[in-house]
């Protein structure tokens, strides 16, 4: 195991953007498997391949390279000498109010085109209630990821925080408003480590 991990830092080195990507990937594609069967029950013959699919391209083509290259962003031109706790501050703000209100933006939209929908729509329906629940988790775990991940392996830490988002927002993208974010996002993120809300 410990060899692995060795050869999936060696990767994270020299390839980055591509390590990032094939991860991101197969962590967005399993975040919907997660929703599909492990919350949504819909079982082998009923499993929407397509939708994981979908995810799967969104992690890889999308998400893995725009979080590689933000996070080199974030380690450039957020720097706080003075103190590393403002600067961890500052990178974490940055983070939420700049990355995460567009990264959602463009999942619920590409998600949208690749089902043939309308992204006007699903933003209204998806996006608030998306970016609501993430600031209940995601500042957390970003402060985790900026005060103690080295850079090159904040992708790989946000990605396994990522599998239950990731499953939320396949069930988010799925379904119609009809609960309060923080309660549905605390009901997936619970479902998908076994435990009951």
């Amino acid at each position: 195991m410990a060899h692995l991990l060795r050869a999936y830092q060696l990767q994270l080195v020299r390839r980055p953007v591509l390590t990032g990507a094939v991860t991101s990937g197969v962590l967005f594609g399993l975040g919907d498997i997660i929703a599909q069967q492990g919350i949504d029950k819909k079982g082998l013959k009923n499993h929407d391949f397509a939708a994981t699919a979908r995810m799967t391209f969104y992690g890889g083509c999308i998400f893995g390279p725009a979080a590689v290259g933000w996070y080199k962003v974030l380690e450039r031109f957020v720097v706080i000498k003075r103190s590393q706790n403002v600067q961890m501050l500052a990178r974490v703000a940055c983070d939420q109010l700049i990355f995460a209100p567009v990264g959602i933006a463009v999942f619920f939209a590409t998600m949208s085109v690749l089902e043939g929908g309308d992204p006007k729509q699903k933003l209204r329906e998806s996006w608030w209630t998306a970016l609501r629940a993430n600031w209940n988790i995601w500042p957390a775990v970003q402060v985790v990821n900026f005060r103690f991940v080295p850079l090159d392996m904040r992708v790989l830490f946000a990605n396994v925080i990522s599998i239950g988002w990731n499953s939320y927002l396949s069930w988010l993208n799925t379904k119609k408003q009809t609960t309060k974010p923080v309660i549905a996002a605390k009901e997936v993120l619970l479902d998908v480590v076994g435990e009951k809300a």
